[in-house]
């Protein structure tokens, strides 16, 4: 399949990808290219512009700041899932990022091209909602940070303006795990579950539950009230809408959220 014509820039700088987007056309960030290209292909997007941010090294790398580890949004799922200093501090994203599609994947898809597509079966998506992160957005008038609470807000939508760019993800030092059903390696998950432990806190966030990641609010709920992990993961599809498809019917979505909410509870010991 063809993509419908558009232009091509690459950008030689943050601020040059940002006067690229603020110039009035319709435009797109090009990172690793496995979000927005499948989409251009089957012209679910047609952008007048496409801006590549790929070679922006600035954007790329882990580096530990006042207890935190800061993201660059362009690192890639393999430097993710093999980076020391992630596997020490929050071993939950390095596991996360190491299962995400094949090697060809890992090797050119970016943690921030996956948030910022907004795909509520993302893997990454969950562990970093699960982790309460800050996502770092610039635009043309200077930085904000977006709490994950706050920065998935539908199906394939996200914090970020259409003139702004996703820069650099923090996240907390944290014990955890991700789990996940799909009938073949590679798939999307069916359904997935995060649970990490923050500061003796523990949280819990699913995947394709919703329109979004979602928090297990009902979960964290029951073990604050002293709940074992069976009693709390019997709450797990409290307050989710999953959807019904070729793959799984709501109420399968629903039982695989339980079962695995459990394990991953278990896990945490």
């Amino acid at each position: 399949m063809i993509p419908a014509p558009f232009e091509y820039e690459r950008a030689s700088s943050p601020e040059h990808a940002l006067e690229l987007l603020s110039s009035g056309r319709d435009a797109k960030v090009l990172a690793g290219g496995h979000s927005l290209l499948p989409l251009m292909k089957l012209r679910f997007a047609r952008p007048e512009l496409v801006v590549d941010i790929a070679r922006l090294e600035e954007l790329a790398g882990v580096r530990e700041r006042d207890g935190r580890l800061s993201i660059g949004a362009l690192t890639r799922h393999h430097d993710l899932a093999t980076n020391e200093l992630v596997a020490e501090r929050c071993g939950v994203l390095a596991q996360t990022a190491s299962g995400v599609g094949d090697p060809q994947v890992r090797h050119r898809g970016t943690i921030g091209g996956s948030v910022a597509h907004g795909d509520p079966a993302s893997d990454l998506g969950t562990v970093l909602l699960a982790l309460d992160a800050e996502f770092v957005i610039r635009g043309s008038g200077g930085e904000r940070e977006v709490p994950a609470a706050e920065f998935f807000r539908g199906v394939f939508e996200t914090a970020i303006g259409p003139d702004e760019l996703l820069t650099e993800i923090r996240v907390p030092a944290a014990e955890g795990s991700y789990l996940k059903f799909h009938r073949r390696h590679q798939d999307w998950a069916t359904v997935g579950v995060a649970a990490v432990r923050v500061n003796g806190e523990t949280r819990v966030a699913l995947t394709s539950m919703g329109a979004t990641p979602l928090r297990a609010a009902a979960v964290e709920e029951a073990l604050r009230g002293g709940g074992d992990a069976a009693a709390a993961a019997d709450r797990a599809d409290e307050g989710t809408d999953p959807p019904a498809d070729a793959v799984a019917s709501s109420d399968y979505r629903r039982h695989l959220a339980r079962v695995l909410t459990r394990r991953a509870l278990e896990s945490l010991g």
